[in-house]
């Protein structure tokens, strides 16, 4: 058991990815704090959850909507209540924001998904990285999405706020650089949650045509999606991946089972990270060498 001993909250832990995660972190030994919005499906996923691996494992639920500014500090409050030390945070609440062109949303949605995709993970990072620091440990895993690292249109909020994560996910990496925390970004691929159902309803005027296709071939391959992603979150936070942090990994591209044996070659290189592309990249010798 790669997590045993270990303490974390994972937020939108009732469905999709964060349900899946939440269960392998169980069965991996690690004590939960499971955070979502819904009362009846945090109760129905504490149900499902079996009895303890060992003695001494702890599971708790919190109700907590991440669109409050005051829900991070109610959520780390808990959290420091219920276990001795929190060794690692599942940043995996998100919500999919307004759909269509931008001059088409109303403000309020676009304010909401920024909110909750990226400021509720930075204000938990902020709140928790201190109790981290005094346990002498920590793992942090913050979940990316679609149009992190590409334009996405009509998700303008969400695309936005995934790009945000991944580039706040790599300057908090160097900020603690000389401190023993961990933080890493995962784009899990497309899955069969809530949010491919609302672009597949949404239809291919609202989202566009190539985004409804890619929503509707994408379904089927679902169930691999949320395995690799659940399992990479489970290595990211266990001792397997010390030292690799600041990095955005693919859970179904990237071969990041082996990147303990490359993380000489990982930290001195920007592979994996957010990067500008000049025209020398492209075989091009515009502007200055």
């Amino acid at each position: 058991m790669r997590l045993r001993g270990r303490a974390c909250i994972i937020t939108g832990a009732t469905r999709g990815l964060g349900r899946q995660i939440a269960l392998r972190f169980w069965e991996e030994g690690a004590s939960l704090l499971l955070a979502g919005r819904d009362p009846v499906e945090l109760q129905t996923l504490s149900d499902s959850i079996t009895s303890p691996r060992y003695e001494g494992q702890k599971l708790a639920v919190a109700l907590c909507d991440l669109s409050e500014p005051a829900a991070a500090l109610d959520l780390v409050g808990r959290a420091t209540s219920e276990f001795e030390s929190v060794t690692a945070l599942v940043n995996n609440a998100a919500t999919l924001g307004p759909i269509g062109p931008l001059w088409m949303n109303k403000i309020n949605d676009w304010e909401n998904t920024i909110r909750v995709n990226l400021l509720a993970p930075v204000a938990l990072c902020q709140l928790l990285i201190p109790h981290m620091h005094k346990c002498g440990y920590g793992k942090i895993v913050n979940l990316s999405g679609g149009g992190a690292t590409g334009p996405r249109p009509y998700f303008s909020a969400y695309a936005t706020a995934k790009a945000g994560l991944v580039r706040f996910t790599e300057v908090l990496a160097h900020e603690l650089r000389n401190v023993d925390i961990d933080v890493n970004c995962i784009a899990p691929g497309v899955m069969q949650t809530g949010m491919l159902d609302e672009i597949l309803e949404a239809g291919p005027d609202r989202v566009g045509a190539g985004e409804h296709a890619r929503a509707q071939q994408q379904a089927a391959q679902s169930s691999k999606t949320l395995e690799r992603a659940s399992e990479l979150a489970a290595f990211l936070v266990s001792s397997q991946s010390d030292g690799i942090s600041g990095r955005l990994i693919s859970a179904v591209w990237d071969a990041w089972e082996e990147l303990p044996q490359r993380k000489a070659i990982l930290e001195e290189t920007d592979i994996y990270t957010l990067r500008r592309i000049v025209p020398k990249d492209r075989g091009l010798d515009w502007g200055k060498d």
